[in-house]
């Protein structure tokens, strides 16, 4: 087999064909991937991936430390109840439960605009999302380019927003899109709370792009709330235009590498629980944004 590259939309988002990831990847291919996957955008579905847990873990580690490996950086991980029990690095996606009762993954995980980890003070680079068990149809995912929805901007307002810093507090989601019971003390007094600047430069491609999402940031510094919420609301608005946006229907195996530096993501949550979906994600450490 040979790599394929072919991309899903003019803008950005391609795919991946011709790997078995899971017979290994030396490293000029794993560098071919990494590559392509930066060239488009940040979003690389990887096709036709049967991957083990293990394997999984094996192949992220070539993105960076992953959150969650003890031989690392241990994940502080707010929902522990859906960190896999036996490989800490990979967090779990379901509508299912075990036999035990214990869900076997965060149902409806990410069903809102964010980027994964941003409260962090290294939040997360990339996300690698395996799907294991699909619905016959539902679930997709949605993912929006930062950078592009950035330079579509005008200059007066690139102006005004270079010099600024919002704050990204993990309370903002987690009032809203956790149940109480499962959230523990530290992630509502502060502890996964970060200040990140409003325009980010990509560390490996140069690129600039939007660095806020609805998930996380609760509010830019130095402007009164209703000041701060205007110019949010307006950011959000302009990112999830349907020119900046690209929905993933997930097919049997996927792998899909995603950039949480330049990428907001939201999945849609449309398919009941009869029809079981199970997926595992690892995330890389960033680096801290600039």
């Amino acid at each position: 087999m040979e790599l394929a590259i072919n991309p899903l939309t003019p803008g950005f988002a391609a795919e991946a064909t011709g790997v078995d990831l899971q017979s290994g990847a030396g490293d000029n291919l794993t560098a071919a991937i990494r590559q392509a996957w930066l060239d488009a955008g940040g979003l690389l579905v990887v096709r036709d991936q049967n991957l083990t847990t293990e394997r999984h873990i094996e192949f992220s580690k070539h993105f960076g430390p992953l959150f969650g490996d003890p031989a690392t950086e241990p994940l502080q991980e707010t929902v522990s109840i859906y960190i896999h029990p036996d490989h800490p690095e990979i967090y779990r996606v379901s509508n299912q439960v075990e036999a035990d009762g214990k869900p076997k993954g965060r149902k409806g995980a990410g069903t809102y605009w964010h980027s994964d980890v941003s409260f962090r003070e290294r939040p997360a680079g990339a996300s690698i999302l395996v799907a294991k068990q699909l619905p016959d149809v539902g679930g997709d995912t949605i993912f929006c380019d930062q950078t592009q929805a950035y330079a579509a901007l005008s200059d007066a307002m690139k102006e005004m927003l270079v010099p600024l810093s919002a704050v990204h507090d993990f309370e903002v989601a987690a009032r809203t899109q956790y149940a109480q019971p499962i959230v523990v003390e530290d992630d509502m007094s502060g502890a996964n709370m970060a200040v990140h600047p409003i325009v980010r430069t990509h560390a490996e491609t140069g690129r600039k792009s939007l660095f806020v999402n609805p998930g996380f940031t609760s509010h830019i510094e130095g402007f009164d709330d209703d000041e701060s919420a205007a110019i949010l609301g307006f950011l959000y608005e302009h990112c999830t235009r349907p020119q900046f946006l690209y929905r993933h229907r997930w097919q049997d195996h996927d792998m899909v590498i995603w950039d949480n530096r330049s990428l907001m993501h939201f999945a849609v949550m449309d398919y009941p629980d009869d029809l079981p979906r199970y997926m595992e994600r690892t995330t890389i450490i960033g680096d801290r944004p600039t």
